[in-house]
């Protein structure tokens, strides 16, 4: 059977507009062996990493569907660790910007990431209130941490120990212990939501910000510091009185919970506040990698910086107060001051400055130069980077902000988009410019300041644009210069529609000032130069009872379809304004339509979701569809077709038949509302625009659609969004506590479990039909030819048990445990005996073992009560025993090898550092020597 009707399939090209999405950090990152120029910022599903000294693009990390919730460099500035919304992390090389891992664990948005001192472990933390540390070297989950009852807002391990601290908008900070996997203190001495916390001080002091303007600080001491009793208590500094510090230790500010416990390991102690100047909550808290700077801002644009002094500098400062105390009590001829003297806290954390940014900070990142300048890097609402250098050596230090990354995009929504005639220019303008982007290499090649935007098109010949603007003027720009050349008060309120007529000599605008006024293009004589220039003329006007939404012209320019707040759509004769018909059939006003290339159907979307095809012989509803899960915003016809586009408030872009009444695909990519689209007149190309900042271009393909085959695919994604929705399975006889497994079920598990299934089954079908040939051979008595498998022969003619270990091999290091987990019983007997054979050949002996210990944990009951399976584990037991020792005493060897050629190179760099210090000594005995000789010769 032959298809009916051939449709083409529009695929995603492209997404620009955007310089940077506001919902995820920034953070520098170390590209081509610079660190402090290159910034890592999220872009909806993408990672942009962009050159700020050239204001360039210079890396796109490609994600999948879902927006960025969290960045997070590695600590060798090789790889970058990305969360989703999904609450998927991926990490990408930032070498080659190619995905490396990928852990799926979180059921919902990623909220916090960070990476231990090594880079070896990676822990999240989530909007499902859960935490959890990732093995980055092996590739899978360690542990799920629960303890927290709401979002986790910051995760952070600690270098000397194996701990972690996590905090949450639960108000409290809770302290893990790694090696035994629980949480062993909680702090709440917290009032609001924790929203950000560091450590300084080599760890000594943690600082928390919270829903006030205070930032809590914290004295951390250890196990083996509870034990020295000898430190001096100088050092230890106390909140100041002044009106900048708090020393309120009162029951209820410092409470703790589990409280013996703890103190075997950690002692925490609130010792002051540090106030800071903004009165909203903290919304990011960081500090350079060094720790020597710390930062926060609110939800306004100013950001605080702060100096942490280091213990040297604090005894420095100890010292000339002791100094001044003693000359002090000299004067007055008292006794000498013993270790009385103390630094307050605001003198140990002390404010440098602070930015004001050029809107609403949304995040920061710093980093300290080689140079000793403190470069700040800030994410801005607006769709802006900005980068300010702070010069430390001057004496009143001066935030100065050495470049911004504007051109990449719009300050705000971008509300009408068009396209030039030659399907090569395309139009967006927004609240407070218009741009002009070259379709090909997506640059934006002109910028023009304007009032508010609401529609546009290209005057014919795409020299000059007109933009209909909120407060009812028309603004007519010249693209050659960049110039606005005409502003005429057309409405008296905003005009919301513009249309250009078809024989192209002028045009039609609608407004809220209930008109539709009629316009025609004019030569006029410009003052300033001898040619004419472009100008537009009124000629008529059309007046309503209602507000005007939305204008079209009839291919034929008979009629016109005006559509009012009424809800109904008129339509008169272009003439002599006379009216034709009324479409009335909307529960809420028509926000958008338009009319076919053939004149016959006009296609209107609502604000009541739905979108209607009429007939424009005798103005009736031919059908009505359910078109979006929120208001139809925009709707266009491809050119020469009656197929239509819709955007909605939805986040989704729709393609119709009005023929057939039938969705034909659904362009998914936008995070938030679409607010408007364009197609190309060729109908090659469609642009739209969305709340996200983002400008997306759909490209038509070659691609033939069969609809049937895209209804299968659509039920096929909501089956595996399904399956990761459904409950996660239990390991028996382990109760739900404050740990668990990393992993959870999604449609790759089960695949993978269901690819080891097969593997299971052909060996079981290979292994008896082996035996069946060999009781015929015996019968038989000569060889009869076995027939060959033809997925073993794919692999290259190996044994059924080969072909298990490679599908074994091929399951994800992330995924393995709970591929495991939902892999039914009855196939690990088998499992168990091919693990024997394998680890007795020696074959991957760190995989299998892991994955053996994982089906004894889940599998203990069944396993130990049958009978069959105690010598298949005694086997188990000698066979893995000796290898693992073999394992290790490999690797003990390589270390030790690997140690002595570090001692080796140590030892040579020894006397080359002695050999360069012997030379430089010299060449400053020289210096001085000449020096000497200059002031004898003054002399």
């Amino acid at each position: 059977m032959g298809l009916t009707r051939q449709y083409l399939r529009y695929e995603p090209a492209a997404l620009f507009g955007l310089v940077a999405s506001a919902r995820a950090g920034v953070a520098f990152v170390a590209l081509r062996g610079e660190r402090g120029r290159y910034v890592a910022v999220p872009a909806c599903e993408h990672v942009f990493v962009w050159d700020t000294r050239k204001g360039e693009k210079v890396l796109i990390l490609k994600g999948l569907k879902q927006q960025v919730s969290c960045l997070c460099p590695s600590p060798d500035g090789l790889h970058l660790a990305v969360g989703y919304e999904d609450g998927a992390i991926r990490v990408f090389s930032l070498l080659s910007g190619e995905l490396t891992i990928t852990f799926n664990g979180h059921r919902a948005a990623v909220t916090a990431l960070q990476y231990d001192h090594l880079g070896g472990r990676l822990v999240s933390g989530s909007k499902d209130t859960e935490v959890i540390v990732w093995d980055v070297i092996n590739e899978s989950g360690l542990y799920r941490l629960r303890g927290h009852k709401d979002v986790i807002t910051q995760v952070l391990f600690l270098k000397e120990k194996n701990l972690l601290v996590t905090c949450a908008k639960d108000t409290l900070v809770k302290w893990w212990d790694l090696d035994t996997q629980h949480c062993f203190k909680t702090v709440v001495g917290h009032r609001a939501e924790v929203w950000g916390m560091a450590l300084l001080s080599k760890e000594k002091r943690l600082i928390t910000g919270s829903a006030d303007s205070e930032l809590r600080v914290w004295d951390l001491t250890y196990i083996q510091e509870v034990k020295d009793p000898d430190e001096p208590e100088t050092k230890k500094s106390k909140g100041s009185s002044s009106p900048g510090a708090e020393e309120n230790t009162e029951e209820d500010e410092t409470l703790e919970l589990d409280e013996h416990p703890e103190e075997r390991i950690v002692k925490c102690s609130k010792v002051g506040s540090i106030m800071r100047e903004g009165r909203d909550r903290v919304v990011t808290l960081g500090t350079d990698r060094m720790g020597k700077f710390l930062a926060c801002h609110g939800t306004d644009a100013v950001l605080e910086v702060f100096s942490v002094l280091s213990e040297e500098e604090i005894q420095k400062k100890l010292e000339k107060k002791m100094k001044k105390a003693r000359k002090k009590a000299k004067q007055n001829s008292e006794e000498e001051p013993e270790r009385s003297v103390e630094l307050s806290l605001q003198e140990e954390i002390q404010r440098v400055t602070n930015v004001k940014a050029s809107s609403k900070i949304k995040s920061f990142d710093l980093i300290l130069s080689p140079k000793g300048e403190l470069k700040m890097v800030l994410l801005l609402q607006n769709n802006v980077i900005e980068l300010y250098n702070l010069d430390l050596s001057a004496q009143v230090p001066q935030a100065v902000r050495v470049s911004r990354l504007t051109i990449g995009g719009h300050r705000s929504d971008v509300r009408t988009l068009a396209f030039s005639s030659d399907n090569i220019a395309i139009l967006s303008a927004a609240a407070e410019s218009v741009k002009i982007w070259n379709r090909s290499t997506l640059q934006c090649i002109r910028t023009m300041e304007c009032e508010y935007a609401l529609c546009s098109l290209f005057v014919p010949g795409d020299r000059q644009v007109i933009i209909g603007t909120k407060t009812g003027k028309l603004q007519l720009y010249d693209l050659a210069s960049g110039s606005l050349i005409e502003t005429l008060d057309a409405h008296a309120g905003a005009v919301w529609s513009i249309a250009l007529s078809p024989d192209q000599h002028g045009f039609v605008t609608g407004g809220a000032d209930k008109c539709v006024k009629f316009w025609e293009f004019e030569l006029v004589k410009d003052e300033s130069s001898v040619q004419k220039r472009l100008s537009m003329k009124h000629v008529r006007i059309l007046q309503l009872d209602e507000d005007v939404l939305c204008v079209r012209y009839s291919p034929n320019q008979k009629l016109l379809a005006v559509s009012l707040l009424d809800c109904t759509v008129k339509v008169f004769y272009v003439d002599t304004l006379k009216f034709f018909l009324s479409l009335y059939g909307h529960k809420l006003p028509v926000l958008c339509m338009d009319i076919c290339y053939d004149g016959t159907l006009i296609a209107t979307g609502s604000a009541d979701r739905n979108v209607k095809i009429w007939g424009l012989d005798f103005g009736d509803c031919h059908r009505s569809l359910f078109g979006h899960d929120d208001s139809v915003m925009y709707l266009q016809f491809v050119p020469k077709s009656h197929l239509f586009f819709t955007a909605g408030k939805d986040s989704k872009i729709k393609q119709w038949d009005a023929d057939k009444f039938e969705h034909i695909q659904t362009l998914e990519g936008h995070h938030q509302e679409v607010w408007c689209l364009a197609l190309s007149p060729n109908g090659d190309y469609v642009v739209s625009a969305s709340h996200d900042k983002s400008l997306r271009l759909w490209e038509r393909t070659r691609e033939p659609l069969i609809l049937e085959e895209e209804r299968e695919m659509q039920r096929e994604a909501e089956y595996e969004e399904s399956v990761a929705k459904e409950e996660q399975p239990v390991v028996a006889g382990e109760r739900q506590g404050e740990t668990g497994l990393a992993g959870k079920k999604t449609i790759e598990t089960i695949k993978a479990a269901e690819r080891i299934m097969e593997a299971i089954e052909l060996y079981r079908e290979e292994t008896t039909k082996l035996k069946e040939h060999n009781a015929i051979c015996k019968a038989a008595g000569k060889e009869v030819p076995f027939p060959v498998n033809p997925i073993l022969c794919a692999y290259g003619n190996i044994t059924p048990s080969a072909y298990v270990l490679e599908v074994f091999k091929k399951v994800k290091s992330s995924e393995l445990e709970e591929s495991l987990l939902v892999l039914p019983f009855s196939y690990v007997p088998d499992l168990l005996r091919l693990f024997n054979e394998y680890i007795q050949q020696g074959s991957d002996v760190e995989l299998l073992c892991r994955a053996l210990l994982f089906l004894l944990r889940i599998h203990f009951g069944q396993i130990t009560s049958k009978q069959m399976l105690v010598t298949v584990i005694e086997n188990l037991k000698k066979t893995t025993i000796s290898r693992v020792n073999e394992a290790r005493d490999v690797l003990g060897f390589n270390m030790a090898g690997l140690q002595f050629l570090k001692r080796e190179i140590e030892a040579k760099e020894e006397v080359t550092f002695f050999a360069d210090a012997t030379e430089r000594f010299e060449e400053k005995k020289r210096k001085r020597k000449k020096k000497e000789k200059m002031v004898l010769a003054v002399l």
